[in-house]
């Protein structure tokens, strides 16, 4: 095969790999979810029929005679049912069906924390599988961490879609750190420094002053993940006598706020970042406005290929795309007690097992050991990358996704069910130098998450009034950074915080916590 052909091909399956890798996050699609009193129920010797509940984005989905399902099928000795439920209605199905009792063997739980989950978890209507993971070979491998993360109070109601806990970072233009003579950033001062040069250094060399520092959005998620290189705690933090009271009562919150309206009073960042969506997110550093994004680690790769498309076209070929390197990526940067980083949660929802489906413990123990085997590797590729030589080929090692949507049908979202127990095993796209990067930071940023020591706990207060008791601290974080009002103004909203209930949330997370540890 021609070269300059194969990587053309290469660089086009990239640009794919965005799309199907939405299947993962989300959902579509019209068939109803049913009962099925024969499913899991079944222990004659012939294929366990199983009935699996998802969400999903692609309109055009896989169903249960696809060659890629059938083989799932015959590796794993089942006869899979997929019911497909829209994304944007999933949540509304999903209530619904609690209620009616009416459940697959098997249903995506997109986030554990659902009151409504919560509640039917807690009411005995699905199994606890904790203590069951231990008896098999991949589903054993669960982190500590992403198992607290994913747990109610203790227990664990499903098995965990697992996602990088140490996706957090910073994607900064290496082409402005080489324009003015910049190394990246290794500590915090280091970090306001680039932001100062981006602004005032002319990092673009058109003679004009133009650009500025660090795009923010109103998502509060940058704000965060930069606490953390500030030593201040994931959500909750243990005080001296072994308690625990939220992150906005340490001090070092104090002093990461008065950073970033710094950061704001100087024009280091944008200064409608209250408002800005975050669809809008990337477009000042893709054209050329600003020159730093912290967010996920991944955005450098995505605004680099980007960069790339302006110049080269959208079929830009690898020779091209790595010609000029515009992005760089790290997982954060160096505070008082050294490089830490805010995790994300480590997980995108659960595969929940209802116990009016799967009545009994035998036929918890085989939907498990089926969930175990689609850990496999075999299994991974299937789910992920579909069948040699139909959805995929390989070229130096790197999977190329066909071009054949009859053929990808064959494989839309039915990697809802990936797990990557205890890791992704699935054949990777080509990764370019910087994707290698980020991909290794998401490993070794592992090591320094910040935990929060109160994950797993649901306080029944915040569950009826979370919403409103966060909107009071991210409003008042808001309105300091950009000045419209004081320090007194901040201890004002957290005093009408604790009077509209977080008294109340500090005392029932301090009891669960307590007895957790007892």
């Amino acid at each position: 095969m021609n070269n300059g052909s194969a990587k053309t091909q290469k660089i086009l399956a990239i640009m794919f790999s965005s799309v199907l890798t939405l299947g993962v996050l989300g959902g579509c699609g019209p068939s109803e979810a049913t009962s099925n009193s024969s499913n899991a129920a079944s222990l004659n010797s012939g294929p366990m029929k199983l009935s699996i509940m998802m969400p999903s984005f692609d309109p055009d989905l896989a169903t249960d005679d696809s060659p890629v399902v059938k083989k799932l099928d015959k590796n794993t000795n089942t006869d899979i049912h997929l019911q497909w439920v829209p994304s944007d209605s999933y949540q509304d199905k999903f209530n619904v069906m609690l209620a009616s009792g009416n459940l697959p063997d098997i249903m995506v739980v997109a986030d554990q924390t659902n009151p409504a989950f919560v509640k039917a978890a807690e009411a005995g209507q699905f199994w606890d599988v904790g203590p069951y993971l231990k008896d098999y070979k991949n589903l054993s491998q669960l982190s500590s961490v992403v198992k607290q993360n994913a747990s109610i109070n203790g227990h664990l109601y499903g098995v965990p879609r697992l996602r990088p806990l140490g996706r957090n970072g910073v994607a900064i233009r290496k082409d402005w750190l080489n324009n003015l003579g910049l190394q990246e950033p290794k500590t915090i001062d280091d970090f306001y420094n680039v932001l100062k040069a981006f602004k005032n250094g002319d990092p673009d060399k058109d003679g004009k002053n133009d650009t500025y520092g660090l795009t923010v959005f109103q998502d509060t998620g940058a704000w965060t993940d930069m606490e953390a290189w500030f030593g201040v705690p994931n959500q909750w933090g243990k005080t001296a006598d072994g308690s625990l009271k939220p992150y906005f009562e340490f001090p070092q919150y104090q002093t990461a706020l008065d950073f970033f309206k710094k950061l704001y009073d100087e024009r280091l960042i944008n200064q409608d970042f209250a408002a800005l969506p975050g669809s809008k997110a990337l477009d000042d550093i893709e054209s050329g406005k600003s020159g730093v994004d912290v967010g996920v680690i991944d955005d450098a790769h995505r605004i680099e290929l980007a960069l790339d498309q302006k110049v080269y076209g959208t079929n830009a070929t690898i020779e091209q795309q790595e010609k000029k390197t515009y992005m760089t990526a790290l997982g954060g940067v160096a505070g008082p007690d050294g490089l830490k980083i805010m995790p994300t949660s480590g997980l995108a929802g659960l595969l929940a097992i209802p116990k009016t489906s799967v009545k009994t413990v035998t036929q918890l123990k085989q939907v498990l050991k089926f969930l175990d085997e689609l850990n496999d590797k075999d299994n991974q590729v299937l789910l992920y990358n579909g069948i040699e030589g139909q959805q995929y080929t390989l070229q130096d090692g790197y999977a190329v996704f066909s071009t054949d949507q009859k053929k990808m049908k064959q494989i839309h979202d039915i990697n809802q069910m990936q797990m990557f127990l205890p890791k992704d095993e699935s054949i990777q796209l080509y990764q370019t130098p910087l994707r290698k990067k980020e991909n290794q930071i998401e490993i070794d940023d592992e090591q320094i998450v910040v935990v929060n020591p109160a994950a797993g706990l649901i306080s029944q207060t915040y569950q009826q009034r979370g919403a409103q008791l966060d909107q009071i601290i991210n409003d008042a974080m808001i309105q300091y950074i950009s000045g419209q009002i004081d320090k007194s103004g901040l201890q004002d909203a957290v005093k009408q915080w604790k009077v509209q209930g977080g008294d109340q949330v500090v005392k029932e997370i301090n009891d669960l916590y307590q007895k957790e540890q007892n």
